[in-house]
């Protein structure tokens, strides 16, 4: 595999990543009780927990999109 294909690969992970991040970010800030609602029918919880659930998720897949994703994608254009 060259530099170019994983250099796209990355790119597009980052990009679809990225926008499920801000997808999901924009959800818990602006509409947490319509969120709350919804997954309270499957999963029975109090709302503190659930709120400290849903923003533990978050800041771990934010991690996750810089470590697995950004990281790459920035190293192989440095490379490249």
């Amino acid at each position: 595999m060259d530099i170019q294909t994983l250099t796209a690969f990355f790119m597009w992970c980052t990009i679809i990543n990225g926008g499920i991040l801000i997808l999901w970010s924009v959800f818990c800030v602006f509409t947490p009780d319509l969120v709350y609602r919804i997954q309270s029918k499957w999963f029975p919880i109090p709302r503190e927990t659930f709120d400290v659930i849903i923003y533990s998720f978050l800041g771990l897949f934010k991690i996750f999109f810089l470590v697995f994703n950004v990281t790459p994608y920035l190293a192989l254009l440095i490379v490249g």
